[in-house]
């Protein structure tokens, strides 16, 4: 058994209040929790508007399978996101 984890670092610059920041937050973590099983949250920036720091994290049975979760969930984020991706990272233990 192994953990993938994932963190997103986002840029949203048309966010100016909590409440919208708060939407995308949502969405950012449902979808990936509803669509592939895993661990979302809000990990870090909860206070700054325009940055969104989102960490996944999900149990796998070996690393093939990590990599292609990961894959998968940064093309979620990618495609169904109106942020820009600043960072992303990715660890398998």
């Amino acid at each position: 058994m192994n953990i993938a984890a994932m963190t997103f670092r986002l840029r949203v610059s048309r966010v100016h209040s909590p409440k919208k920041k708060r939407m995308i937050v949502k969405s950012l973590t449902a979808q990936p929790q509803n669509g592939f099983h895993v661990s979302a949250a809000e990990i870090d920036e909860q206070d700054t508007h325009q940055i969104i720091v989102i960490g996944d994290a999900a149990i796998v049975p070996h690393n093939a399978m990590a990599d292609s979760l990961m894959e998968k969930i940064s093309l979620l984020v990618d495609e169904n996101c109106e942020a820009k991706i600043l960072e992303e990272t990715r660890e398998i233990g």
